[in-house]
């Protein structure tokens, strides 16, 4: 499973970007100290009128590390490498950065932009999924960072890259680390994958209107299945596999998705399950849910049931998944020009769209503008 080259490599050119003058980074961001925490949970709050006291209780697991997410750190060091990626295959374009809920903040970053004189930007979201969380809400927080250019000053046209879950840079990794995660088990040790849990009606209206939801979970089990499928091949053992969920939040009577990680660890144990390899199938890098829910909590409660577990690594820094980026950048890049394109997708679902489609991932508070999408 290989990351497919782009034409231009192909023949042996330079690889065209145009439109683009530039590539920026969206993430969600995270405290990087003790005094940052609350300030945080606040901005990733805001509206939903959760009291001081309980933001400082939900924190208490960041103060285990320090009060310091990871996630901006890996996003600094993803930056490294996807510039050491973009030299060597002579691609020019200056890389921005910019968070939903901290510093460097979007607004800030869509600014700076501007006062530099980006034209038009392809955008990398470091979320793979499609929901209103992991994707049409960064598309309303860019509508409002657009939105804050001061008069006078031209904003850039931004243009969001299609989710690439289903990628085979993204998955490859993933593929090899679960492997690598198996050999330390028992025989007949299971699949267990893990993203983080939505509102069921979040994921009931993710992806397009006229495809009847769910896209989220489906979008995963996609993956899911395309890795246990590669492990088979690869290892002559087929493991059985579920999907489960981690760090829910939110008041007790709205549902989320279950079951949780911890839960279904007790009931895999009361199986007699002889091991879990964990996959944080939803994770590119060690977020904070990765680090705490996985490697903390539920690494815990296997020790207590005597559970042999191992963690599967994420994405991260690898090489392939590093070269995801400069793929569907050339990829988007030629589309934008007129050109057929060949995308690269494994599994059952395809590629996804360029430009999400009226209604994709509704905001279920309040329709919101976003950019990115059909007609947007």
């Amino acid at each position: 499973m290989t990351n497919p080259q782009a034409p231009d490599d192909v023949q042996g050119q330079l690889p065209d970007v145009s439109p683009y003058d530039a590539l920026l980074l969206v993430s969600f961001g995270g405290p990087e100290g003790p005094d940052d925490v609350v300030p945080f949970l606040e901005n990733v709050t805001r509206g939903r009128g959760i009291p001081r006291e309980r933001l400082e209780e939900v924190g208490q697991h960041y103060y285990l590390f320090g009060g310091r997410s990871p996630i901006n750190d890996q996003n600094r060091s993803f930056i490294t490498a996807l510039r050491a990626d973009l030299d060597e295959h002579g691609i020019d374009l200056p890389v921005y950065w910019g968070n939903r809920n901290w510093d460097p903040y979007l607004t800030d970053t869509i600014a700076q932009m501007a006062a530099d004189g980006v034209r038009r930007a392809a955008c990398f979201v470091t979320s793979a999924y499609s929901s209103w969380s992991s994707c049409r809400q960064y598309r309303e927080n860019l509508y409002d960072a657009v939105a804050a250019v001061p008069e006078g000053v031209q904003a850039p046209v931004l243009d969001k890259l299609r989710h690439y879950a289903n990628h085979p840079g993204f998955v490859a990794p993933v593929v090899e680390a679960t492997l690598a995660a198996l050999a330390e088990l028992p025989d007949g040790a299971r699949l267990v994958f893990v993203t983080h849990s939505i509102p069921t009606a979040m994921n009931d209206s993710s992806g397009p209107p006229e495809a009847g939801g769910g896209a989220y979970v489906a979008q995963h089990l996609d993956v899911a299945q395309v890795v246990v499928d590669a492990v088979a091949e690869q290892s002559g053992t087929r493991p059985e596999h579920d999907l489960v969920f981690c760090s829910r939040s939110g008041a007790p009577h709205v549902p989320w998705l279950e079951p949780d990680v911890n839960d279904h660890l007790e009931a895999l144990a009361a199986d007699g399950v002889p091991g879990v390899a964990v996959v944080p199938i939803g994770f590119v890098s060690d977020h904070m849910e990765v680090i705490y829910d996985l490697d903390t909590e539920a690494k815990e409660t296997a020790e207590r049931l005597g559970l042999p577990f191992r963690r599967v690594a994420t994405a991260g820094e690898d090489p392939r998944f590093v070269a995801v980026v400069r793929d569907l950048l050339v990829e988007r890049s030629a589309v934008e020009r007129g050109l057929e394109v060949s995308r690269a997708a494994v599994g059952a679902l395809g590629p996804r769209w360029d430009r999400c489609p009226v209604g994709c991932c509704a905001n279920a508070r309040a329709p919101r503008p976003a950019l990115t999408g059909v007609g947007e």
